[in-house]
């Protein structure tokens, strides 16, 4: 059985039992939450698919880790006219373990 569930503007296919990198959910570690907004579930050859979600379905996850990735640098540069920016980013992120999924 699986999902896929919309969360941070972006989509993941998840299962029970597996762990995944999200956009940062508010919460602290050990946290349960629940994602309402799925937009499909698949139990073997039994396939829903929402308009835009599914009614009553919900996916339970628990948060294993709220920290941030690696640094992503950023370098511009202009030819000739002594104009250099160097920037750096680390983004948020949460990690999840999808503990069941209801649909």
């Amino acid at each position: 059985m699986y999902a896929i569930i919309r969360t941070g503007g972006k989509q993941y296919q998840v299962e029970a039992g597996e762990r995944l990198r999200v956009e940062k959910l508010s919460g602290d570690v050990g946290d349960s939450i629940v994602i309402e907004d799925v937009l499909l579930v698949a139990d073997g050859e039994n396939i829903k698919i929402g308009q835009p979600v599914v009614e009553g379905a919900k996916v339970n996850a628990k948060i294993i880790e709220q920290d941030r990735e690696k640094k992503v640098l950023i370098f511009k540069k202009k030819r000739r006219k002594g104009y250099q920016v160097m920037k750096g980013h680390r983004q948020y992120f949460t990690s999840l373990e999808i503990q069941e999924i209801q649909g």
